[in-house]
């Protein structure tokens, strides 16, 4: 590749593609929740969602300084994410906090970029994360739906055309906006009834002293907010 191919990569990534149409925006967010309201739909979306969950987990496990062991993906759209080092602390603790938050505030840095008109840069980030996150899946499940998540997001990134891309960005971040507001009404629904005993809320709970219904509220706070913050950005308010 010489220095003009360069040149001209380095402009589709990092320059800026021009935002589209308003009702496309609401088209998208539309589709989105299509994906996330349903329960039918929700169970097939939800592997995006605990992809950016156990993936919050992995990321923040690292930039405490823990050792990642691996991670886990289940057909049930359940997870789980393996590190080693100090069982309580700071590092635990964000450790721990990092998983139901990670969809929301993903979506939010997504609505930030989409803002700025950044549509190719926002899918070659996710594109880089998935294929990261790869390398620390540990079993066959949860490699194929990361490698089919990324395929995606690299064909669109690659292939399509720049309204293609546009609609498609637009979608992925309004999904995990939408889509990181759920979780934690069904962890509340689930503990109400007695169910998920070892839950992150609760593991938060015992780590900090702080109950797992603050936690609860915590999750809830962010997800919220994100959608509410990310839901203006994209809708240029």
């Amino acid at each position: 590749m010489n220095a003009t191919e360069l040149g001209d990569l380095w402009d589709r990534v990092f320059g800026t593609q021009p935002a589209p149409e308003q009702w496309l925006v609401v088209v998208t967010a539309t589709a989105a929740l299509v994906a996330v309201v349903p329960n039918l739909i929700w169970r097939l979306s939800r592997n995006a969602i605990t992809i950016a969950h156990e993936g919050g987990h992995g990321l923040m496990a690292l930039l405490t300084g823990r050792r990642l062991s691996g991670i886990r993906l289940h057909s049930d759209t359940s997870g789980l994410t393996v590190s080693r080092g100090r069982p309580t602390g700071i590092g635990m603790i964000l450790t721990a906090a990092a998983g139901y938050t990670a969809p929301s505030l993903l979506g939010l840095g997504g609505a930030w970029l989409l803002a700025d008109g950044r549509i190719t840069l926002l899918l070659w980030v996710a594109t880089a994360l998935l294929a990261a996150m790869l390398v620390m899946i540990r079993n066959v499940y949860g490699a194929l739906t990361v490698i089919l998540t990324g395929t995606v997001f690299l064909l669109v990134s690659w292939l399509t055309s720049a309204a293609v891309q546009s609609a498609f960005a637009y979608a992925a971040v309004w999904f995990l906006l939408l889509g990181g507001v759920r979780p934690p009404f069904e962890l509340q629904s689930k503990r109400r009834h007695g169910g998920a005993p070892d839950s992150d809320a609760d593991q938060l709970a015992r780590l900090t002293d702080v109950p797992a219904a603050l936690w609860l509220f915590f999750f809830h706070a962010v997800s919220l907010c994100s959608l509410i913050g990310g839901g203006r950005w994209l809708l240029g308010l």
